[in-house]
């Protein structure tokens, strides 16, 4: 259940800040948001306020914001529709009821002529005393067929009518979101629980281990090693790791004062069969100020976000290796390991797979966020936008090769982990 509680916590969160990216420059753009949703399938829970609605969904794996006018939620009212219309003072249409009988006294019935519902908000039709008459309707309007409210869109409050610089902007946020959570947590990691020291000094070690039982102490800096210089915390690491069960001879520095040791590091094996050395101490830790946690969480960010793409680069262009991705399940069981070494651990795993997952999305792949940005780079130097059809059906041929993906990998992970 621990388990459950983290994965959700850390995935809900990464898809949550991802998807708030999306959310807040539509808004500022004037895109009317239809739905923010967390998980994807069937509906679980639905909240409404405002004009959106806000829904957590059973998979969770990803979420979406749904804006007006990017998928095909144009309303249309057809010559010979019969409609009810609530009008306010002014006479002008605030909802019109389709395809339902309405009791209620104050109803204007229509016949249907003509309508536009985007640009110039009208309908024109005959009423009950077959007069021909044109009302007017409210950009807050609300459309109500079978029981289900859906507020209109007039056109510039849909996502195409705006500019190429708005569109990109909403779409980028997503993937921005996830690096500033990122940066944030790492943030938040310096200022609890310090940022490390690079320089080779020892701290903390441990009770019954090779660094104590060799005699080596608090404060002691680590000058050589077997005769190679030590000038970095990485250095002492890496010459430790590749070592295990041999004898090496430590130059440290005590208070000033020159002395030898002979550490034999004890030989440990790692999750992924490797054998490598250890002498059991930690490195040095300072107390962060907000002004070093921000340069750590900096640093972080961009040394992650590095690795992630140098690895990206070797797996897609190097060598590719279906077994070296991992969908939710592999995440779940990541995860899982993760938790079992505290919260801070679990705090700086999520902020890793923030990055990945912002990296993820600004792929130029058909319906990821980058494939939309590429799209919206071509229509930049076109000077027009590519026809809608055209790549609406290159995302949705990437949805469907993206989805057959996730199911082999996923198939992968569950046979590995469980099986």
């Amino acid at each position: 259940m621990q388990t459950v509680i983290a994965f959700i916590i850390v995935f809900g969160s990464l898809v949550f800040f991802h998807e708030l990216g999306h959310f807040i420059f539509a808004k500022r753009a004037g895109i009317l948001v239809r739905e923010f949703a967390i998980g994807m399938g069937p509906k679980i829970f639905g909240m409404m306020k405002g004009e959106t609605m806000y829904t957590i969904r059973l998979l969770p794996i990803g979420g979406y914001v749904r804006m007006a006018g990017e998928d095909v939620d144009k309303i249309e009212l057809q010559p010979g529709y019969r409609v009810g219309l609530i009008l306010n003072r002014d006479n002008v249409a605030e909802k019109i009821y389709l395809n339902q009988k309405v009791q209620n006294p104050n109803v204007l019935f229509l016949e249907v002529e003509r309508s536009d519902l985007e640009d110039g908000l009208w309908i024109e039709g005959y009423d009950e005393e077959d007069n021909l008459v044109r009302i007017d309707v409210s950009r807050e309007a609300i459309i109500v067929e079978n029981g289900t409210e859906t507020i209109i869109a007039p056109l510039d409050r849909q996502f195409n009518s705006k500019t190429v610089g708005q569109r990109a902007m909403a779409i980028f946020a997503g993937p921005l979101f996830n690096f500033i959570l990122a940066f944030v947590i790492f943030i938040a990691l310096a200022l609890l629980t310090g940022i490390p020291i690079s320089d080779p000094v020892i701290k903390n070690v441990v009770d019954g281990s090779p660094a104590e039982v060799a005699g080596l102490q608090d404060g002691d800096v680590v000058k050589e090693i077997n005769g190679k210089s030590v000038s970095s915390w990485d250095d002492l690491v890496g010459i430790v790791q590749q070592n295990p069960g041999k004898a090496l001879s430590f130059e440290i520095d005590r208070d000033g004062q020159a002395k030898e040791l002979k550490i034999t590091p004890k030989p440990f094996e790692t999750e992924d069969g490797q054998t490598i050395g250890q002498i059991g101490v930690y490195s040095p830790i300072k107390d962060a100020n907000i002004l070093d946690a921000i340069v750590f969480g900096a640093k972080q960010t961009v040394e992650f976000s590095t690795l992630i793409f140098t690895l990206l680069y070797d797996l897609i262009v190097v060598n590719f290796d279906i077994d070296a991705l991992s969908g939710p399940v592999g995440i779940y069981k990541a995860t899982e390991e993760v938790a079992q070494y505290g919260i801070y651990n679990l705090m700086n795993w999520a902020a890793v797979l923030s990055i990945n997952l912002g990296i993820m999305n600004l792929l130029p792949l058909p319906a990821l966020d980058g494939g939309r940005l590429l799209f919206f780079g071509i229509e930049a130097l076109r000077g027009k936008p590519v026809d809608r059809q055209k790549e609406g059906l290159v995302h949705f041929v990437g949805i469907v090769l993206l989805m057959i993906l996730m199911v082999i990998v996923t198939w992968k992970d569950i046979k590995l982990f469980f099986f």
